[in-house]
């Protein structure tokens, strides 16, 4: 349900010791991140799968998170209409539509810099 090339930001909340656990683990990324409570992180979670580490018996951690909802941005490229109102009334924008759905992340994906071309320059 998540707009393919869109940011999600999840915040940490608890009151746990981040060293012991609540680590985010992105899967793809093979990174496994202290996350201490009030924390944030923007990343975009339709392309990477995330979790997190246990934390010790008595330890608690919550998170807020924010995503992109696809439904919106396809109601705009759908002409401010519903998928049921396109298909009634234009089948032809409405199949076009689908196709470009169903390849949509395969698009987007490119938009993202690739580690190698980024100017990073070590302090």
């Amino acid at each position: 349900m998540n707009f393919a090339s869109g940011w999600c930001a999840i915040v940490a909340l608890g009151d746990y010791d981040h060293h012991q656990g609540g680590h985010l683990v992105v899967e793809e990324l093979g990174f496994v991140i202290e996350f201490p409570p009030a924390s944030t992180i923007l990343m975009p979670s339709a392309f990477l799968h995330h979790a997190n580490t246990l934390l010790p018996n008595g330890q608690h951690r919550a998170a807020l998170t924010f995503y992109n909802p696809g439904g919106l941005f396809h109601f705009v490229d759908n002409g401010f209409k519903t998928e049921k109102q396109l298909w009634i009334e234009d089948p032809n924008h409405f199949e076009r539509m689908q196709m470009k759905k169903r390849t949509g992340h395969e698009r987007y994906k490119y938009l993202y810099s690739k580690l190698g071309e980024l100017d990073i320059h070590a302090q």
